[in-house]
């Protein structure tokens, strides 16, 4: 995926980024390793009552950014799986090597969708600081694809997390989407309206490239930032 440029944040009229997860054991220290390896300051987000968790975020430019998500230790567990795999094994031996890219959310106008090959799950609606916007959660909390394939945002009314982000310095260059033997990964985000995304390669990953006022930096979701 190319670059978001500087485009309006009003509701878009076809696919687009429109931010990264990465996942962390603790949300201080997820946030100051980002920190430590952009260069860039990272910013309160706030809490998600209903899943149990809190992030921080980083501007991307106008229309994409990065979040940092952790579970938060002050929050009672939901009765139901927390979203973007925390609650699983996997993903908790990962987060315990370091912070890690969990997968990326894509922006649709709107939350009927064409066939596609891999289950997203419903759409779920979320408020939060007069934020308001629907997501595909799988009721068990996994990620399609484990993560390479993107959950899907529709955001409601002209507000949104990059309206009220300071200018970071950061930039998406790109983003590509890795597997060898990808089974309606390809299929699924053409059907989105996202060509050329999907790469063939020996190893099953998302990979991010981003400038930063540290230079040029590459973030991968089979190598933690480390802790």
């Amino acid at each position: 995926m190319p670059a978001t440029g500087e485009a309006s944040t009003s509701a878009p009229h076809r696919p687009r980024l429109d931010h990264v997860v990465l996942g962390a054991e603790s949300l201080q220290a997820g946030a100051a390793a980002v920190e430590r390896a952009l260069g860039a300051r990272l910013w309160p987000g706030g809490k998600h009552a209903r899943m149990g968790t809190h992030n921080c975020l980083l501007r991307l430019g106008d229309d994409a950014y990065l979040e940092v998500l952790a579970i938060d230790p002050d929050a009672p567990p939901p009765r139901h799986p927390r979203w973007l795999s925390l609650d699983t094994p996997s993903t908790r031996d990962r987060l315990r090597q370091g912070p890690c890219l969990l997968t990326w959310v894509v922006r649709v106008p709107s939350t009927q969708l064409p066939p596609l090959p891999l289950p997203l799950g419903p759409w779920e609606a979320f408020q939060r600081n007069g934020l308001s916007w629907q997501l595909t959660v799988r009721p068990d909390g996994t990620l399609p694809a484990d993560g390479l394939f993107p959950s899907l945002i529709v955001w409601h009314g002209e507000d949104h997390p990059c309206r009220r982000l300071p200018e970071s310095g950061c930039r998406l260059a790109a983003l590509h989407v890795e597997h060898p033997a990808a089974s309606g990964l390809p299929e699924g985000l053409d059907a989105l309206g996202l060509p050329g995304v999907y790469a063939s390669s020996d190893a099953a990953r998302v990979t991010l490239a981003l400038d930063t006022p540290s230079g040029a930096r590459v973030l991968r979701s089979d190598t933690p930032l480390g802790p």
